[in-house]
Formats: structure tokens, sequence, C-alpha cells
């Protein structure tokens, strides 16, 4: 929220009107409900050395038309994270299908350094699904297996497929079958609609878990993937964080004090949240286990500390400006002294730190406004990752890989992603309004 703070005085400085942080009183009504809002991804810069790989079309062994394009995801899957290269449907040289042996050199001499085949068999209701993926300079099989789905599952088998993929070439696991959480903004009947919604990683099957008049903030997700927390300003007087659970539709009230009741970040045993509270009468960090409420206070400066986040069990990363302007400290989830730890210009704030905890995203002030920058907490080394002039609200994709975030593009709110050494960005816009406050998903299995 600190930083929020800090750019909406920056958007009132260019004329945008802006809401202020306890201005922001808002009526929830909470449902789950499909959307048909889809977000659209664009690669705007892409990986120099990314890797060239075949994708054939899968077989299908039933009548007519295929249930999926499974080879088009996966594709599409491959293609965005900017580290594969796959060549064009009227380059391929033949279309083997799971189980054939290839012709190696062939695909050798059209460019391909890997070849994935595969192919869908109808099984009473259900369907399955195989494929094998090749090496193709040193012609021998990589990965292969066949497992049984659903319609409403075949999109997610491809995405697993593309996740088998990327770690088999690049040693890293793959994310395109996670989910990101977002606000979207849309106007309906002439007034302004915001809802908290769920889509796939490639902005497929959204869902809107939360619809509000008002402005909705802070969605954080818990470890397990399926509860999310968020604030809550149903009461006009007093806000509150809620959990909500994804699949079941519930939701509880975990804490509604007197004052500031926000940025709710989870703990990675899933048992706390670190959120910052004003009721004893300055914005301060507290971890407050989920079961029964209680708290624990951090920090007790007479600064403004907020947007703790969670570095590992026993670390907490949070902003402060109790050097004169927000930059980013770190201090132990029990208490303690907090060590400041970004000196790179005046402004760092809203942190997300990577899931192995040793790189930092975080909002970076500059002379042209605010970008996305990281810290790698081992080596010390800063670096800034966007040039855009109001990008807020990063959060890591759980390999760590690439960083999904806010910002603006021709004066409308949409989304970027961009790569953890800068090299890809991607553009995120969604058909039916602004987009903000995006929050990646954790590995659930």
């Amino acid at each position: 929220m600190f930083s929020k703070w800090f750019t909406h005085a920056k958007r009132s400085a260019a004329g945008k009107v802006v809401s202020a942080l306890l201005g922001v009183m808002c009526l929830w009504l909470v449902g789950t409900s499909a959307a048909v809002a889809v977000i659209e991804i664009e690669i705007t810069q892409g990986g120099e050395s990314a890797i060239p790989i075949a994708i054939v079309p899968f077989g299908w062994k039933g009548g007519g038309a295929p249930p999926a394009d499974i080879a088009g995801i996966v594709s599409d899957d491959l293609q965005r994270s900017g580290n594969f290269s796959p060549l064009n449907k009227e380059d391929l040289i033949g279309r083997p299908v799971s189980g054939d042996k290839p012709r190696f050199g062939n695909w050798r001499i059209a460019g391909a350094e890997f070849l994935l085949i595969g192919a869908i068999d109808k099984a009473g209701e259900n369907y399955n699904v195989e494929f094998q993926l090749f090496d193709v300079s040193q012609q021998r099989l990589l990965s292969g297996f066949n497992f049984k789905v659903t319609t409403q599952t075949l999109r997610n088998a491809a995405h697993q497929i593309a996740d088998e993929v990327y770690e088999e070439v690049l040693g890293i696991r793959g994310a395109f079958n996670t989910q990101i959480a977002f606000v979207s903004v849309e106007r309906e009947g002439g007034k302004k609609s915001y809802k908290l919604q769920l889509a796939d990683a490639d902005g497929q099957n959204p869902q809107a878990m939360l619809t509000s008049p008002r402005p909705i903030l802070s969605p954080a997700w818990a470890p397990d993937g399926i509860r999310i927390a968020y604030v809550s300003f149903e009461n006009r007087n007093r806000s509150a964080i809620y959990v909500q659970d994804r699949q079941q539709g519930s939701r509880k009230k975990i804490i509604s004090k007197a004052g500031i009741n926000g940025a709710p970040s989870w703990s990675p045993d899933g048992t706390r949240l670190a959120v910052t509270l004003s009721f004893e009468g300055n914005p301060d960090i507290y971890v407050l286990n989920v079961d029964d409420g209680a708290t624990r206070r951090i920090t007790t400066s007479p600064a403004i500390d907020t947007e703790a986040v969670w570095a590992d069990d026993d670390t907490l990363i949070f902003t402060s400006d109790r050097s004169g302007g927000p930059q980013l400290y770190e201090v132990s989830s029990s208490g303690g002294r907090a060590e400041r730890i970004t000196f790179e210009g005046n402004y760092n704030a809203s942190a997300s730190v990577s899931a192995d905890g040793t790189n930092v995203a975080f909002v970076h002030g500059s002379d042209i406004g605010f970008q996305i920058g990281t810290f790698d907490r081992e080596l010390g080394l800063f670096q800034t990752l966007t040039d855009g002039s109001l990008d807020e609200s990063p959060s890591f994709a759980p390999n760590g890989q690439m960083i999904i975030y806010a910002t603006e593009l021709g004066g409308r709110e949409t989304l970027g992603a961009v790569s953890l050494d800068g090299s890809v960005v991607q553009s995120l816009s969604l058909d039916t309004g602004g987009v903000r406050e995006p929050a990646w998903s954790p590995f659930t299995n």
C-alpha cells in the first residue's frame, strides 16, 4: 500500500483523479461467476537466443475435428516464455504422431533442435493424451508419457506438456499450468464494476471470485493455491481482511480493527499473514494467526511501515519511510531490529520475493517515473527491468523466471510481464476494461 500512496500522489500531480487510501470505502458483493473477458498476451520483446523447436499437430484418432489444439497451446506457451522459437506450421517437414520414429536428419536440416509429437484418442467420455519429446541433434527421446483427461482439463494437459518441455530442455520447472489473480475494472451501465478474477497463466478460463462497485485491493495467494486473502471495506467505517476459499466459495473475516487493515501476505507454511495495521496509532507490521486472529506487532517505528512479504519462514521484507523516503527493509518475523536493503535511488517499495528467496522484485522510482527493479539478496546486485512510467504491483511466477506487474499503456490500466533478466517483455490486456493488482499463483504440487 505504501507505494500506492506515493503513486497516487504522482497521478494527482498529473491531473488524474484518485482516491486516498482511507477514502476507499467500498461495499463488496461476494460470489463466483463466469466472466467472458479474456486477457490477451502479446510478446513485445523476445529472447535473442530462443531455442528452435518443431511442435507437430497432435494426431487425432477420433472422428471429426480434434477436441482441442494441444500442439497449438503448447506452442503458444513456449513462445510466450521467450526461451523457445516454435517452427511455423508451413515449415514442418512432416506430420509424425506419437509412436512414429522421427527422421532426425530431416528435422535437423529444417532447423529444429527439439521435436515434440503426440496424439489424442477418445476413451469413453474422456481422452487419452500422449506425447514424446526428442533431442534432434542427439537423436534420442528426452521425455514422453500419456494420461487421461476430460474435456474440461484438455487445456491443462497442454500446459503440463509445455511445463515438461520447459523443464527437460532448460532444467527449470515450467509455470504454464498455474493461475493469476487480478482485479478488473469494467463499465457496466455507466458505472464502474471491480472484479477479483482468476485466470489460467495464458489468460484463458477467467472466473470472477468477487464483484464490487468500488475498488478491490491487495489479493494474495496462500501457499496451497486455494485460499486468497484480500482487503474488504464492507463496513464503511472500518476495513477488514478476509480469506476466501476459491474452490468452496466460502470466506472468513480474519481481522477488522480501527484504522488500517491492509496488505496481507501469506507465510510459507500458510498459517500466518503479515499485515499492516494502525489500531495502535501508527501503520506498522504485524503477524496474524489465520486460525484465531491473534496478532503480534513486529515494527514499532514512528515511520510508515507497510507491505510486508515473507522472504522465508523467519524473515520479512517491508516498505518504510524511516530513512526519509520509501525503501525496503528486512526484519525477523519475531520482531527486532530492521535492516535497510535498498539504496539505489530515493524510492523503492512494494516487494515481491521469488519462491526460493533469492530475488526481490519491487517498484523503483526514477526521473521518468516508476519501473520494476530487482535485487539479488545473495549477490547484492540491483537492476531495472522495465522502462514504463507507472509500473507497480510486481509478482513473481512460482518458478522465479517471470514477473507480472501492473502498468499503463495509452492511458489504460493493463498488465505487463518481464523475464528475470529483462530480455523478454509481454503485454497483457483485458478485452473489456482495465486490469490491475496481479498476483501469480504458487505451485500446488
